[in-house]
């Protein structure tokens, strides 16, 4: 039987806080790509590291697939420019997939490729990422995948942040819908029961994950 979405978000949480790949810093918070701080940051790359532990989050993301995409339904996985590289190979892999990956840019010589790999006309493919923060990285990647003549209509990331919704809604509008394994309120959900996180850190989390975007621009961030 597949997991429940529930059971995967708690799941791979669980794995995420074991690893060390997420970090509470309240007092002291992170600048983001986007400008915007944070009490929390997650580096979903050091599970490539942890061979069990990526086996387990590779085996959820194929459930996932074939539970809430349809395997029938893709036809090539592609691997976002750096960090969804690795994640593709092994849900590839699984799945028994061909798989591609994808630059942010094309290469400036040889023969200028965006995209290395096989695939034909019209192929369905799976843009897979380790993280979703707004979404907005993920446009790249879909424009030069359709310009290549393939389709994307699902990207899967290992973690999705699930507190911007323009995450959802920029790749709404591009006719994408993003599937992820866990969010900040799994993570969140999991520090707090393993007494991880408590006391005002766990306030001050919790009032980001409300209103991240005001959390920033009160604290010095782009909102």
């Amino acid at each position: 039987m597949a997991p429940s979405t529930i059971d995967t978000g708690q799941s791979v949480a669980r794995i995420l806080l074991e690893i060390g790949a997420v970090h509470f810093r309240p007092a002291d918070p992170f600048t983001l790509t986007s400008g915007r701080v944070s009490p929390v940051y997650v580096d979903c790359r050091k599970l490539i590291s942890f061979p069990k532990e990526r086996a387990k989050v590779t085996e959820l993301a194929a459930a996932l697939v074939r539970t809430t995409i349809g395997l029938e339904q893709i036809d090539v996985i592609a691997g976002g420019e750096t960090a969804g590289i690795p994640f593709a190979a092994w849900l590839a892999d699984r799945l028994d997939l061909p798989m591609v990956y994808v630059r942010k840019k094309p290469k400036g010589f040889g023969r200028g490729a965006q995209i290395e790999g096989e695939w034909r006309s019209g192929a369905r493919m799976l843009l897979v990422e380790d993280l979703a923060t707004d979404g907005g990285s993920k446009v790249t990647f879909i424009e030069a995948i359709r310009k290549a003549e393939a389709v994307v209509s699902h990207t899967l990331v290992v973690f999705h942040y699930g507190i911007f919704k323009a995450s959802t809604e920029t790749l709404a509008k591009l006719g994408v819908t993003l599937h992820g394994l866990a969010t900040w309120h799994d993570v969140v959900a999991e520090a707090e029961a393993s007494g991880m996180l408590k006391g005002a850190d766990l306030d001050e989390v919790r009032a980001y994950l409300a209103a991240p975007d005001a959390w920033s621009v009160a604290r010095g961030g782009k909102g």
